[in-house]
């Protein structure tokens, strides 16, 4: 064994390594605990509040979705008040894209007896902006919802910061 002196830096990652990873578990709790706050808030059951506040969907989503290593896309379901019926992350993918199939976003609105919908994915790149295909996707899903009377009030797209497609005047 040697007598050399460790680096400060190396000493100070190998002394830190248990506290650090307690202090993310730690975090990690205090991270569940505020989604079940929001999800309770947003939920019909427990708060027949209506969802009248963009700003209420979009810290949710960014809590759920943001630190996510691939790409999810969902639908918040309400009902013809805005009150949410339910919340379903309908499909995964991959690093940079999910495949997103209209007839099964149809048949969830359907199951849920939904009046609108709110639409969301993240970006696990932190990017926020919206791509033509986001754009694509979001008028074909608009057409097909309409179709059963169910409208789509935005579509949220999550990154390190949150874009709804409706503010951007792209519904």
């Amino acid at each position: 064994m040697s007598n050399a002196p460790t680096t400060p830096a190396l000493h100070l990652v190998a002394r830190g390594t248990i506290p650090i990873d307690r202090a993310r578990a730690d975090e990690d709790v205090l991270i569940r605990q505020a989604m079940a706050i929001l999800e309770r808030r947003m939920r019909r059951i427990q708060d027949p509040q209506a969802l009248t506040s963009p700003d209420l969907a979009q810290r949710y989503l960014q809590l759920r979705l943001g630190t996510l290593e691939h790409e999810v896309f969902g639908v918040v379901w309400l009902d013809h008040r805005h009150r949410v019926l339910a919340i379903d992350e309908l499909f995964r993918g991959t690093l940079d894209g999910a495949t997103v199939h209209p007839r099964e976003v149809v048949k969830q609105a359907l199951r849920a007896n939904a009046g609108a919908c709110l639409l969301f994915h993240n970006h696990p790149s932190g990017l926020s902006e919206p791509s033509q295909s986001d754009r694509a996707l979001t008028q074909r899903l608009r057409d097909a919802l309409s179709l059963v009377g169910v409208r789509m009030l935005d579509h949220l797209i999550v990154g390190e910061t949150c874009t709804s497609l409706a503010e951007q005047g792209l519904l």
